[in-house]
């Protein structure tokens, strides 16, 4: 496998022009990885980073503000945000849903068993801004990944080219096309992950090659069978769905608990 075409051809699909930074970190020292004549990876060869506190997976508190993203003919994702770790990311986002700027936009890009992106009000991947009129940068954070119904900004090259475009990772549960541990072996020099954040990645699945790249701000807690649903239209040659899949509002509304 060639990571240069990997990422290339990822890049290209996803967010037009969009470029992939890597993960934070790398070991000293080089790539150790064992891979065998098929190129399946030693797992015990891999020099993994420190454990970190993942967050994607605290389920919210009664009273605890949450999205609540309700899709014409699909029903509602829940969403659960991390203001702590992604204070801008929550900000632009809250600030952006309580205007209504989300309410009738469509999800303009869709890709099986990796994103549903929307947000854009040009409803064609080069449209919309932040709740300060510019693009804002948000930063990434040590505790939020690109697991499965993680919900991220897209960017035009980095954090600081952020917006009101964002995606929500639909990969199946467990699903990766890449494993931390495969993109640790291509080129250990760029992508390397905490052990228990690769461990979590072979449980719940996701797009670890995004992270270090996008403003990880949420993390759906319910509605992922919505997500997954959503990702089953047909779509162009562009990945626009044939059929309209509409937001018919996104909330920002405090969680009872149901």
């Amino acid at each position: 496998m060639n990571l240069k075409k990997i990422i290339t051809a990822a890049v290209l699909t996803a967010f037009s022009a969009a470029l992939l930074t890597g993960c934070k970190g790398s070991p000293d020292g080089g790539s150790t990885a064992v891979t065998d004549s098929e190129g399946n990876v030693d797992k015990s060869t891999v020099k993994w980073l420190p454990d970190v506190e993942i967050h994607n997976f605290i389920k919210p508190e009664v009273g605890e503000k949450i999205a609540v993203i309700t899709v014409k003919d699909y029903g509602e994702i829940k969403i659960k945000l991390f203001p702590e770790d992604a204070a801008k990311g929550v900000e632009n986002f809250t600030g952006l849903a309580d205007m209504g700027y989300y309410d009738e936009l469509i999800f303009h890009r869709i890709i099986p068993n990796f994103m549903n992106q929307g947000g854009d009000p040009k409803g064609n991947g080069t449209g919309g801004k932040s709740i300060w009129g510019e693009k804002f940068d948000g930063g990434t954070s040590e505790n939020l990944y690109h697991f499965t119904g993680a919900v991220a900004y897209a960017n035009s090259g980095s954090t600081a080219t952020n917006g009101s475009q964002f995606y929500i990772v639909n990969t199946p549960d467990g699903y990766m096309e890449y494993s931390c541990a495969d993109l640790y072996a291509m080129d250990s020099e760029q992508y390397n992950w905490p052990a228990n954040v690769a461990a979590k990645y072979d449980e719940v699945g996701g797009v670890p090659f995004l992270d270090g790249g996008y403003t990880v701000f949420g993390q759906v807690f319910e509605g992922m069978d919505v997500v997954r649903a959503m990702a089953e239209v047909e779509t162009d040659d562009n990945d626009k769905p044939l059929t309209q899949i509409m937001m018919e509002s996104v909330r920002i509304e405090e969680y009872t608990g149901e």
